[in-house]
């Protein structure tokens, strides 16, 4: 299970290493990276990612809202390789849609990681605790 809230640092141009803690719940040396439904980005594990989309790619290819979905999660996908020290490069078109920049946080959301814009995710944060308490 992917679990805590990290700062780390980009290490050099959109590149980013995982946190050792993240690093070891991870199989292989793969996770998919696409844009979130906020202004962030998503990581998944490849069979994770496999396993959340099953239900939306199965929907008949004449429902247009799942066609939507369907171009929607698979466009602004892409399968990304984690070196030997969980470094990788996240792609420029995810950099410019969520904001992400040298000021960023990562957080474990369970099955999958986050990538925000720190001042996004303290916005974003907030929100989620007001409507909590």
């Amino acid at each position: 299970m992917l679990l805590g809230t990290y700062q780390p640092t980009m290490i050099g141009k959109n590149r980013l290493a995982l946190p050792m803690k993240l690093r070891k719940e991870i199989l292989g040396n793969k996770v998919v990276l696409s844009i979130g439904l906020e202004k962030c980005i998503f990581g998944f594990e490849e069979k994770k990612w496999e396993a959340v989309t099953a239900i939306d790619l199965a929907r008949p290819i004449s429902d247009a809202e799942g066609r939507d979905l369907r171009r929607r999660l698979c466009m602004n996908a892409e399968m990304i390789d984690l070196d030997s020290a969980g470094r990788f490069v996240i792609p420029e078109a995810m950099v410019d849609y969520s904001g992400v920049n040298e000021d960023l946080t990562l957080i474990g959301a369970g099955d999958h990681f986050e990538i925000w814009n720190t001042k996004t995710w303290e916005v974003y944060r907030k929100k989620i605790e007001n409507q909590i308490n």
